[in-house]
């Protein structure tokens, strides 16, 4: 498998990590990175983005700027740990209700245990099933949110256009996902970090490298900002923007169902 970051959705499909698989091995696989790495979600977080995740995640939330009203829903996918749907209920002064969806039981194990015991029991429920399958009916959401979880979903175009069904006209799409740094002299320094320290660290902090391989070779293997934002408008989004995090490390991309 090649290297070289993935341009079209069906890439992303059969490639696990540097690895090619035969389609529908992809998911079973990932499952099993996450069930090894959800009680060190954030720890996994921090080791990739050296601790900058968490301020990208209040920036997409900022960015979103829920209402401060009742009534307002948003479905946050890939969320298993609960990490933005909280910040989205806080946001709105508890006004919002948040959906979190995962595909991955212990990643929701962890979202439910950390609502209870931080009170936001009554605001967020969560849900176990697939991005590329969801279970609800047309137009039910005003907001749909994926942090760092979109490359980890096999066939991406179909999750786009689950989004898309999902959403009310008028709700907004936002992705947060780690991207291709245009800085040379940043992009080599994290590439060296990401291939080099990363699966090192993740061995000797929780005994497993394998899992940490291959989510810093999704991050390469990702399609770069300009080739997911036309997915996202294939998908049928409009006013499709994204904005960089700390050169391109990260990107926040937004679309409009309109």
């Amino acid at each position: 498998m090649s290297e070289q970051r993935s341009t079209a959705a069906q890439d992303m499909a059969t490639s696990y990590g540097f690895k090619s698989v035969d389609e529908g091995a992809k998911q079973p696989l990932v499952n099993e990175v996450f069930h090894k790495v959800a009680g060190r979600y954030d720890l996994m977080n921090d080791l990739m983005s050296g601790g900058l995740h968490r301020l990208w995640k209040d920036a997409m939330v900022s960015f979103l700027n829920p209402p401060k009203r009742d009534g307002w829903r948003v479905l946050d996918v890939a969320g298993g740990t609960g990490d933005i749907a909280f910040r989205i209920v806080d946001a709105s002064h508890g006004h919002a209700r948040a959906t979190v969806l995962d595909i991955n039981g212990s990643m929701l194990a962890v979202g439910r245990d950390r609502a209870e015991k931080k009170g936001y029991a009554d605001a967020v429920d969560f849900v176990e099933a697939n991005a590329e399958e969801l279970p609800f009916a047309d137009e039910t959401f005003d907001a749909y949110t994926i942090a760092f979880g979109i490359r980890n979903v096999p066939r991406i175009d179909v999750a786009l256009a689950e989004a898309f069904r999902v959403l009310k006209p008028g709700g907004r799409f936002l992705c947060l996902e780690f991207s291709e740094v245009d800085m040379p002299l940043l992009d080599r320094a994290y590439e060296a970090w990401s291939f080099n320290a990363i699966p090192r660290i993740g061995q000797v902090v929780t005994g497993e490298s394998e899992p940490y391989s291959y989510l810093v070779e999704s991050i390469r293997k990702f399609p770069n900002q300009e080739s997911f934002a036309a997915m996202i408008r294939q998908a049928g989004f409009d006013r499709v923007t994204f904005r960089n995090y700390t050169g391109g490390i990260a990107a926040l991309h937004s679309g409009w169902k309109l």
